[in-house]
């Protein structure tokens, strides 16, 4: 494959070879270290009290692009969501997304599908696996759960047509070393539930004890900018606001990200903002 590339595109696609093998094999040893307690157990009974649910569209049409790439995503989801449903974090312990679901391959039923590389449109095995990391984060955000690894989508794909969720609220996810780690600081121990049923992908994160907040995601300081290159970009900082189950009464506001993306689509000029 090197060899019908010009000598400087072999060069680049030689160190992210390389670079890849490194990261992956990186994040095996870290897994091995000790100091850390990965979640392996699980149970087929839920705990008792929900914490949070979601449930996002397993199917998007999308201009140019084959839906058997979206079917095959599907699948994939399927294979992950055997591998994760039923876990239980208990205290101390941690949640790492590709510790759990393994190397995606065709001989463990995942399949090729939509993947995003540097902004382009893509085929991947296992592509699309970064619909799960959403929901999982998304759910996270709404508990008392840590969140200790999210990387953020670099590019923003799609406009905001049907988005119930702020901008850059998801997780983006690649083997292995671009993943999604979730830790349990408190004293109660919690489930991750996570299904494909009909023409949604669910999940919810349920606990043994009642939930002592309630939580809003909010964006602050959203901005689209026109960047010298005559691309636009964009960006925001999401923050928790948490309110108490029983009252309602508000006990306080943290930040939980900063995002920044390419913008893949032309925003209209109407709703352009930009930065002061």
């Amino acid at each position: 494959m090197l060899k019908s590339l010009p000598k400087p595109q072999q060069r680049s696609a030689l160190r992210m070879a390389l670079g890849k093998t490194w990261f992956t094999a990186k994040r095996r040893m870290q897994w091995h270290l000790p100091g850390k307690r990965y979640a392996t157990s699980r149970s087929s009974t839920a705990l008792p009290h929900q914490h949070a649910s979601h449930r996002t569209p397993l199917l998007r049409p999308l201009k140019g692009v084959d839906m058997w790439l979206q079917h095959n995503k599907v699948a994939s989801l399927k294979v992950a969501a055997s591998c994760l449903d039923g876990l239980l974090i208990k205290p101390g312990e941690t949640f790492s997304f590709w510790r759990l679901v393994g190397k995606p391959t065709a001989r463990r039923g995942f399949r090729t599908g939509l993947v995003l590389r540097n902004g382009s449109i893509s085929q991947g095995m296992g592509g699309g696996l970064c619909q799960m990391t959403n929901l999982i984060y998304w759910m996270a955000l709404h508990t008392e759960l840590s969140i200790t690894e999210r990387w953020r989508h670099g590019f923003d794909v799609f406009p905001d047509e049907g988005r119930s969720q702020p901008f850059a609220s998801g997780a983006t996810c690649s083997y292995n070393y671009i993943d999604l780690q979730i830790s349990n600081r408190t004293a109660n121990t919690y489930q991750l539930r996570v299904w494909v049923e009909g023409d949604y992908l669910n999940g919810e994160w349920r606990a043994e004890a009642h939930p002592r907040h309630t939580y809003e995601i909010v964006e602050r300081d959203h901005a689209i900018r026109t960047e010298w290159w005559g691309g636009y970009s964009r960006h925001n900082a999401l923050h928790r606001i948490a309110r108490d189950h029983g009252t309602g009464a508000e006990c306080g506001e943290e930040f939980i990200a900063e995002n920044h993306a390419i913008m893949m689509y032309a925003p209209l000029l109407k709703k352009l903002e930009t930065s002061p």
